[in-house]
């Protein structure tokens, strides 16, 4: 007879994979249909109820699956919770309810807000699978934020509800699914840890207003993985703090962005609000069509910190009106009059440094780019590999320190490179 000798240790690992294996068996085999709990899936019922009633028996079981067979269940919002996966089937559509006062007032992200459609707290392994979709049924929403100035800022006093919000979670899935039409941004991790967005398309009309697509709010280990995205806004956004943020705000970081493709939207974005700062951000293997932007890292005096750390590679851009901005001016892009008077530096002056765009082509632009600091804070070590950009006009650089190996840019009117006060340009 042979006998095997463990250790101590190895006993212990052993433990936690057999406890990790029943309780993965547990919620596998705790199934809840919202069906048997009242819903109708007919879109005009509302289902809230139902839904939510299938969510908390599954809880009670320890975690599950809350299935939402083919139909259309028509919904206010409703709350995920730790270990529970919301699966849509196939042909199975959760439908935002289209009257406005479903949706409660509530303090979201430090600011007056409307609950989101879906939303988990404080929750652990939760998810959201399968190959139906999450529709917000936003139009409604859409027509009264073209009338309100400023709609699309946080903390504005018309506000809209977010579609899916995960507000301090951890271990977070989406997967497989499509989200469409929000009244306001789609997708949000907010203070989340492990967060894996794979397989899932985003869309909205172009001209929706503010109807970004996925947006990390101060989020770690994050995920993002092959997602298509086509909306009225940022296709991905990376935030960390509101518009003169009183402080306290924690950093986007480490940030993985792969095999995605963005037709009608923003861009790639990291900002334009980042008072917690961004870091250890990697984006790549991304094709652009028709976008109002590519790559932008956008801030301003009232709404930046440290952003470094960056590499875009791998990207290929078409008939991308503005390729690449990286700009301290948001909104505008260039310095909006003239030469800058430098200010001091304070809490939320934006400072853009080691940021790596490699293997970057665009053609069919407005503009080739800019890369424009503040006086008070240039921005500083940029590098462009193997760049290839063609467009109406040529690329723009001001207080910015910027080293490039083979890089080409085509400008069919003016400079192909116009340097303003402030721009450092050495190419190899």
């Amino acid at each position: 007879m042979i006998r095997l000798r463990i250790s101590r240790n190895h006993r212990a690992r052993l433990y936690v994979l057999a406890l990790m294996f029943s309780s993965g068996a547990l919620h596998a085999a705790s199934t809840c249909n919202p069906r048997d709990f009242g819903a109708k899936g007919d879109g005009v019922s509302k289902d809230t109820a139902a839904i939510q009633r299938a969510i908390d028996v599954c809880v009670t079981k320890g975690g599950g699956t809350v299935q939402l067979t083919a139909g259309t269940y028509l919904s206010g919002p409703i709350v995920l919770k730790s270990n529970i996966t919301l699966q849509l089937d196939k042909g199975a559509t959760l439908l935002g309810s289209p009257d406005h006062s479903d949706y409660p007032s509530k303090i979201e992200f430090r600011l007056p807000a409307l609950q989101s459609l879906v939303s988990a707290t404080n929750a652990e392994n939760v998810a959201i699978v399968g190959k139906g979709t999450i529709d917000g049924n936003g139009e409604s929403w859409w027509q009264m934020a073209r009338h309100v100035h400023d709609a699309g800022v946080m903390g504005n006093p018309h506000p809209r509800p977010r579609l899916i919000v995960f507000d301090h979670c951890k271990h977070v899935r989406v997967e497989g699914v499509t989200i469409q039409n929000s009244p306001f941004w789609q997708l949000v991790p907010y203070y989340s840890d492990d967060v894996l967005v794979r397989n899932v398309r985003v869309l909205a009309p172009q001209h929706s207003p503010n109807t970004d697509a996925v947006d990390p709010f101060s989020s770690s280990n994050v995920r993002i993985d092959h997602l298509y995205a086509d909306v009225g806004d940022d296709d991905i956004a990376i935030k960390s703090g509101a518009i003169n943020s009183p402080g306290g705000d924690e950093p986007a970081r480490n940030i993985t962005i792969t095999d995605c493709t963005f037709l009608h939207g923003h861009g790639l974005s990291i900002g334009s609000e980042i008072a917690g700062g961004a870091h250890n951000i990697v984006a790549e293997h991304i094709h652009f069509d028709g976008t109002d932007n590519g790559i932008r890292v956008k801030a301003n005096r009232d709404r930046g910190n440290d952003v470094s750390d960056l590499v875009f590679r791998d990207i290929d851009m078409k008939d991308v009106r503005n390729p690449i901005i990286i700009s301290e001016y948001y909104p505008h892009i260039l310095p909006p009059s003239g030469e800058v008077k430098p200010a001091p530096v304070a809490r939320l002056t934006p400072h853009f440094h080691n940021i790596v765009l490699e293997n970057v082509t665009a053609s069919g632009g407005a503009m080739a780019g800019a890369i424009v600091g503040l006086p008070e804070s240039p921005v500083s070590d940029i590098v462009l590999k193997n760049v290839t950009l063609s467009a109406k006009t040529g690329l723009t650089i001001g207080y910015a320190n910027v080293t490039g190996k083979n890089v080409k840019v085509t400008a069919a009117e003016g400079e192909a490179i116009l340097k303003m006060a402030g721009a450092s340009l050495t190419l190899k």
